[in-house]
């Protein structure tokens, strides 16, 4: 994948977490292990597939850990427009609405409009940038995106995680309140 411009990297990996979340979580929907996973697995797929180096000179590794931060705080944002409840069956559901879809919309075109403008509207202010700034090349760039991908899915996970488990321990305390005393 190295012959592919920052854009169409971004374009693909973008538009692939993107559609992984929306149909997972989109609508009223079963929280599982298979569905939390499976967007952890895309993206540390598209970490295999797009990140092929780890910049550590200059603030490159600073830089990076700024787009992790980034994700977590965004994930934390889409995790509180995902609510959770029991359904009937008892089983735990999320129901993924309009702003939890904007969310994820507005960050992946953010990534897809940078990477675009990194190559055709503001590459040499970006080149001006990277050197007053010592990061070392597309790549501190390219990771940091990435790396908010994976953060802000993780986070997201992380909350649905908690979520579930709330309310796991809301019922198991709710039926040991409602069980009579034993005589």
């Amino acid at each position: 994948m190295d012959h592919l411009s920052q854009f169409a990297t971004a374009l693909i990996a973008s538009v692939t977490i993107l559609t992984i979340i929306l149909a997972t979580d989109l609508g009223r929907r079963r929280v599982t292990n298979m569905r939390m996973l499976r967007s952890v697995i895309a993206v540390a797929i598209i970490i295999a597939l797009f990140v092929h180096s780890l910049p550590t000179s200059g603030n490159a590794p600073s830089f990076q850990l700024i787009g992790c931060g980034v994700g977590v705080i965004c994930g934390l944002i889409a995790g509180v427009l995902l609510p959770a409840h029991r359904g009937s069956d008892g089983q735990i559901y999320t129901t993924g609405g309009f702003g939890y879809a904007l969310v994820w919309i507005v960050l992946s075109t953010a990534r897809v409009l940078f990477a675009y403008g990194a190559e055709h509207w503001f590459a040499e202010g970006l080149v001006r940038f990277s050197i007053e700034n010592q990061l070392s090349g597309p790549d501190v760039y390219a990771n940091a995106f990435v790396f908010m991908s994976l953060a802000m899915v993780v986070t997201r996970t992380a909350v649905l995680v908690t979520k579930r488990r709330r309310l796991r321990h809301a019922a198991a305390d709710q039926a040991a309140t409602e069980q009579p005393a034993a005589v």
